[in-house]
């Protein structure tokens, strides 16, 4: 039966369960124990699986983040948090050089059994180098897989799929989303970790978004059929890869796409998108993909004007009604 929890608290149950089954999954990070973790995500987990499986660590991220490298050629399950995206800055070389190469170097003879969750995205007035999104960056590593949850039963799910999945997987967990709340099943099969799913139907256009953008664009989607639009939603869940066949099916029947993202628009995960698309379904579009994106710049720390550099609902709505317009 399913109970309404926050998105942390569904991470939080995802690892208590992956924990409990498997003594070879263990937690390392800053503040992960004692304190918990910065967002609750790793709260009681110390108290209950001790020092030696969740293991706070010194501020030095490319230091432990090489550990869970380690761990994971050792055919351990780490699941390494870092405490914010911007600080994943620090520790590409294990990301990239280690984690994403090393399997393929090793001609898949070495598992790489590594779950990194981080945090990222605008928050509240972080400023410009705690505000970043680096799914631009990391979409561009071949051997990584990155999942984008928007929601508690996808938190949950995706979650336990990174850590008992053979290849390493990048969690990217948006700030503000840690205390959305929403149904959690967990007795409810998950789909595969990287199928996106249709969030709301429609028929005028299509609104693809990932992370905190698809919870926007499903509110936009609201308030767009109530001015007569039926835009239909789909929230991709994973940028790597990315589901492709749901989006050109939806695209099928609408003829019009809008990318949302949060992340900055040049060589953006909106780029990739809106390319993949027009090679699929050039055939089917009545107008250009259209991208709505964060502006190319460093977040302000002022508050409105943070605002003003990311898509907000009102921006999605405008952008609709002007690719449908044009598409007519």
């Amino acid at each position: 039966m399913a109970e309404e929890v926050l998105i942390w608290q569904a991470l939080n149950r995802a690892l208590d369960e992956v924990m409990a089954a498997d003594e070879d999954v263990f937690i390392l990070g800053e503040d992960v124990g004692l304190y918990g973790g910065s967002y609750r995500v790793t709260e009681g987990l110390y108290a209950k699986y001790g020092e030696w499986r969740v293991r706070d660590t010194p501020i030095s991220e490319d230091s432990f983040t090489g550990l869970g490298v380690g761990a994971a050629l050792m055919g351990l399950r780490p699941v390494v948090e870092i405490m914010t995206i911007n600080f994943a800055l620090l520790a590409l070389d294990a990301i990239i050089n280690m984690a994403a190469k090393v399997p393929f170097m090793a001609g898949g003879r070495l598992p790489m059994g590594l779950t990194i969750r981080t945090p990222g995205g605008v928050a509240k007035q972080l400023a410009a180098q705690h505000s970043q999104r680096l799914e631009h960056t990391l979409m561009n590593v071949p051997g990584l897989r990155i999942v984008v949850p928007a929601t508690p039963q996808d938190a949950y799910w995706q979650l336990k799929q990174a850590v008992l999945s053979d290849e390493p997987v990048i969690v990217l967990e948006h700030e503000l989303l840690y205390f959305h709340k929403g149904p959690l099943d967990p007795a409810i099969p998950p789909p595969p970790p990287h199928r996106a799913v249709v969030r709301r139907p429609g028929r005028d256009l299509t609104l693809i978004a990932y992370s905190k953008m698809a919870v926007l664009a499903g509110q936009a989607a609201e308030r767009l059929a109530a001015q007569g639009i039926e835009a239909e939603v789909i929230d991709l869940r994973s940028l790597s890869p990315i589901d492709w066949q749901t989006c050109a099916d939806s695209v099928a029947r609408t003829h019009r796409v809008l990318i949302v993202e949060e992340d900055c628009r040049f060589a953006g995960a909106g780029a990739e998108i809106a390319a993949g698309l027009t090679e699929r379904c050039f055939t089917r579009l009545e107008a250009a993909p259209m991208r709505l994106a964060g502006l190319d710049m460093p977040t302000p720390y002022n508050g409105t004007l943070e605002a003003q550099t990311i898509p907000q609902v009102d921006d999605i709505v405008a952008a609709a009604h002007r690719l449908v317009k044009e598409g007519s």
